[in-house]
């Protein structure tokens, strides 16, 4: 049995839970609220931050991209063709080097600083950082995302997926990053038809069902975000 430490609108998160239903296996939950550092939890990821995985007779294992390097070396060769990781060594560095992107860049960016200030400080207290959300700082990560969607059109373009013929960890990284955003209406997608195109093949994934299921008290998902034909 795995656990899951995560939370439901991080997009780290989102990207690890994707991966595991990619793999066909359904961990256990536990929702967790960084910002209340839990001893317990701290204990397990003294970083504090989502997502953690338990597994029996193994450490824990913190951090997304450390987390999908796990699930590859313990259960990649059973996908066969449908691994996330792919073989070859080329292949291996473009997967990583896109995954980086969304994991880093993107979050840094976009992701982070979105769910940060429309969902994360409704929940953290005024000494933590919380209260309103910050307009410069929303408006600064809703410029930004244009130029990553369009690195997206750019990529599919010439590719079936974002990092070649077969779907990657690269494809679900992006996808969950850009899945919180669109929970909150802020992806342009009339911009971008390739983009758009991709996401929803990706969407339209087994795996996402769950993911577009979930709601968060008191803000409303926008029109587009569980609609698969968007």
């Amino acid at each position: 049995m795995l656990t899951l430490f995560h939370h439901p609108f991080c997009p780290f998160s989102r990207f690890v839970r994707l991966s595991l239903g990619e793999y066909g296996v359904t961990p256990h939950l536990v929702e967790e609220r960084p910002w209340e550092r839990r001893t317990e939890f701290l204990t397990l990821n003294p970083a504090g931050t989502t997502p953690v995985l338990l597994e029996e007779g193994s450490p824990p294992v913190p951090d997304a991209a450390i987390i999908a390097e796990y699930l590859d070396e313990t259960r990649g060769s059973t996908l066969g063709d449908a691994r996330l990781l792919p073989e070859s060594i080329s292949a291996r560095v473009e997967v990583r080097r896109l995954t980086a992107w969304f994991n880093q860049k993107f979050a840094e960016e976009v992701s982070s600083p979105l769910v940060n200030e429309r969902i994360f400080k409704l929940h953290i207290g005024s000494d933590q950082g919380g209260g309103p959300p910050d307009m410069n700082v929303i408006r600064a990560a809703q410029s930004n995302i244009r130029y990553h969607l369009a690195y997206i059109g750019w990529l599919v373009r010439s590719r079936t997926w974002l990092a070649g013929e077969r779907m990657s960890y690269a494809d679900l990284a992006a996808a969950a990053h850009l899945s919180s955003v669109d929970y909150l209406g802020d992806v342009p997608w009339n911009e971008d038809e390739a983009a758009k195109v991709w996401y929803a093949r990706v969407k339209s994934r087994p795996t996402f069902r769950v993911l577009l299921s979930e709601m968060h008290a008191g803000i409303p998902p926008s029109k587009t975000y569980a609609d698969l034909d968007f």
